[in-house]
């Protein structure tokens, strides 16, 4: 016995709580939210007098404001943006955080709009083409290649970008 009391079951007014704790400490999705909501449910489980609806409580987060899936999509493909990813990672991301097709409208062209820059920031970061010290050699060069496409850019920037020489200039085509 670890001496560990658990908690107790959760109810309409705690699992409200939880959720209302969990969207002011984070930047959410109404899918990220119906996620940690679940999964509390299957912890703690469920002690309320009708069964529990974390979808209604989600859905009147939604129209309270407090959960924004277009504005949560931009905030993060910026995010990821900054931190090098491409389209395709980004994309990836938004979609295991549940945001609708219509809701990523403007963060998919802010992605497409960043992508040059994105590639840049990741090239830095990886210190390869421009950035790098020495050419890559062949198995150095496909590694680069193969780390651009998993960070969600395409094969011909990967390309351009990889095959650069160091130190050259970059000019988006």
């Amino acid at each position: 016995m670890t001496g560990k009391r658990l908690p107790p079951p959760l109810d309409e007014e705690s699992l409200r709580d939880l959720a209302l704790r969990h969207v002011t400490r984070f930047a959410t999705s109404r899918g990220k939210l119906l996620t940690y909501l679940n999964r509390k449910l299957r912890e703690r489980g469920w002690g309320g007098e009708q069964p529990a609806d974390p979808e209604a409580l989600a859905d009147r987060f939604v129209e309270l404001n407090y959960i924004d899936d277009a504005g949560y999509a931009v905030m993060k493909s910026a995010s990821l943006g900054r931190r090098g990813y491409g389209a395709r990672r980004v994309e990836e991301e938004l979609r295991a955080a549940g945001i609708a097709e219509g809701d990523r409208e403007q963060a998919d062209a802010q992605t497409r709009k960043d992508a040059w820059s994105a590639a840049d920031r990741f090239a830095r970061r990886k210190r390869v083409g421009p950035y790098a010290t020495a050419p890559l050699d062949q198995k150095q060069r496909e590694k680069a290649i193969a780390a651009f496409l998993r960070a969600g850019h395409d094969y011909a920037v990967a390309r351009r970008w990889v095959d650069a020489a160091p130190g050259a200039d970059m000019a988006e085509e």
